[in-house]
């Protein structure tokens, strides 16, 4: 874990220690690298969260509008991240991935592609964690996320947010190699739905 890595995941717990009241569950499932750790996307403090759970460095996915915010632009490009266009296939970006699964390290993701709206229940996946989770021939480690979604009103209030991070049992798709088209989505259902598994019913949305 290089320096700036640790700098900012120290000052992420810091501040977290402060506003939140953080539950872990099942940390013993978090297995030795290289993995592909999915999860809901609720707020920008899910990354935070996320930071401070896992024991390794994790290379996130992040989507290239943030490029226009000069402070998520600078922070993200730090921390190693991956920049994808978000609606198309960014193959320098799957190529990117692939690459940080083959060094033998962590790469982080949403399958769903955006933050959730309105009721913060899942949203239907896209196929790009499953095509990466084929190719590579890795292991995948499914997160439930609860509670980060209130963060941006309970910070102005200076309320504690109370935050629960579930971590569910790693697993591999059926198959490896160059899997297409319907298998895909299967399998992007399969993710989806060991994701839901580790959430509230209100939370599971499509997936429910």
């Amino acid at each position: 874990m290089n320096l700036v890595y640790r700098a900012v995941r120290t000052i992420a717990n810091f501040f977290l220690d402060l506003f939140t009241v953080r539950e872990h569950i099942g940390l013993e499932n978090i297995p030795e690298p290289p993995y592909i750790m999915v999860t809901n996307h609720l707020s920008v403090f899910d990354t935070p969260v996320l930071l401070t759970v896992c024991p390794h460095t994790i290379r996130a996915l992040a989507a290239s509008k943030h490029k226009r915010n000069l402070f998520y632009a600078l922070l993200l490009t730090i921390m190693g991240s991956i920049w994808i266009r978000r609606g198309e296939v960014d193959r320098q970006a799957l190529r990117g991935a692939l690459e940080v699964l083959r060094r033998g390290e962590v790469l982080g993701m949403a399958p769903e592609g955006t933050r959730a709206r309105g009721p913060y229940a899942l949203q239907p996946g896209k196929v790009g964690a499953a095509y990466l989770a084929t190719r590579a021939d890795v292991p995948i480690v499914p997160v439930g996320l609860v509670g980060t979604e209130k963060m941006k009103f309970n910070l102005p209030k200076l309320r504690r947010t109370r935050i629960r991070v579930v971590i569910g049992k790693p697993f591999k798709l059926p198959e490896a190699g160059p899997v297409r088209g319907k298998k895909l989505h299967e399998y992007t259902d399969l993710i989806m739905r060991r994701i839901a598994a580790l959430l509230p019913e209100e939370y599971r949305g499509v997936y429910a």
